[in-house]
């Protein structure tokens, strides 16, 4: 095996490029993963346009599919050769927050056990997964089988878009009966309406402007769709609901806009659940929080990981449950990633999701 490999490495602020690269060293606990297929996240055209600062020279991405090269000596209860994923989040699994069930805000090594963010290790501390091969902490906490019935496409959203989406359903506590708005549909949002559903609410509101994600925002589950381009989405969900406002209102994109309208929409007692990469302040306007009194609740996510999560994830695509294969729109091979990148970014040709295989 060569001591090479390429990967997309971030150089400057509106570069990231394919270079040559070591292939990574493991430790004891670590396992080498031959990436097979990966993808962009919006969180990586985040650090692309210097919104979220990483460390140049570092390998972008977070979420593999791929075959166990190599395992550390320590590990057991997987073998070289096996196909898995791992989670966009890698926990430790032994922190005080892991233990807490805090696995995204993992502070592995510091002295009270907790770090905000700190689950989040490729692509933003170390380096990630739009590469040949990829070190993956923590293996025995964080590597999840994969079946053979299943293609990578079918598993490519488990790692992130599809757990992110799921905790802002599962975040919003939506119950059996429950209206429940979700703003943006994205990727990310696409997964949060498929999660409303099947956490059983029965009005489901897709709010975007794109009539090709309003129209897989029907097949993801939405009972209605809202364009905001044609009509105020405030003023449309509370005419739909009779002026009582939704359950639960997920916001998707990170925005003052859609999380405003999020709050607005919210009845009293409602849960605003925020899974949105904010890249400035926000402002809670004083009439729709109702002064700090109307019981309302705002939650955030990050993308739940660990071993577990994935198992959970790909569970409900092996059981048939949803079927998220539709959102890969465009394919490349990783010699063209820099490519994939120029049109993921500039949101071109429809793309939802991109697949990136080696």
């Amino acid at each position: 095996m060569s001591s090479k490999m390429k990967a997309a490495v971030f150089v400057e602020k509106g570069r990231i490029v394919l270079e040559d690269k070591p292939i990574p060293d493991i430790g004891p606990q670590d396992a080498l993963v031959r990436v097979t297929t990966t993808t962009i996240c919006g969180t990586d055209v985040h650090i692309l346009k210097g919104e979220y600062p990483v460390v140049k020279g570092l390998t972008i991405g977070h979420e593999p599919v791929g075959i166990i090269e190599k395992l550390g000596s320590s590990v057991s209860g997987f073998k070289e050769g096996q196909r898995v994923i791992a989670g966009a989040i890698t926990p430790s699994g032994w922190s005080h927050a892991c233990l807490c069930g805090c696995g995204s805000q993992d502070g592995a090594g510091t002295k009270h056990g907790w770090q905000a963010i700190g689950g989040w290790k490729f692509g933003n501390t170390i380096d990630g997964c739009q590469a040949e091969y990829v070190r993956v902490p923590d293996a025995m906490a964080n590597l999840a089988p994969v079946d053979d019935g299943v293609t990578d496409e079918q598993v490519l959203m488990c790692p992130d878009i599809m757990s992110t989406g799921f905790a802002g359903a599962e975040t919003g506590g939506i119950r059996i009966g429950d209206t429940v708005a979700v703003f943006a549909q994205g990727p990310i949002g696409l997964c949060a309406t498929a999660g409303a559903k099947l956490m059983g609410a029965t009005t489901i509101i897709a709010v975007d402007t794109v009539p090709a994600r309003l129209e897989m925002a029907r097949r993801m589950g939405a009972d209605i769709v809202v364009d905001f381009k044609k009509e105020n989405p405030v003023d449309a969900i509370m005419k739909l609901t009779d002026g009582r406002g939704v359950d639960v209102a997920i916001e998707a994109l990170g925005t003052q806009a859609t999380f405003e309208a999020a709050l607005r929409v919210l009845r009293p007692g409602g849960v605003l659940s925020s899974l949105g990469v904010y890249s400035s302040d926000l402002k809670i306007p004083l009439d729709a929080f109702a002064a700090g009194l109307g019981d309302k609740s705002i939650r955030t996510s990050l993308c739940p990981g660990g071993k577990e999560r994935m198992r959970r994830m790909l569970g409900v695509i092996s059981a048939g449950r949803v079927d998220l294969g539709g959102l890969v729109t465009h394919r490349f091979k990783l010699d063209q990633i820099e490519d994939a990148y120029e049109l993921f970014a500039n949101q071109r040709d429809g793309v939802l999701k991109v697949a990136i295989t080696t």
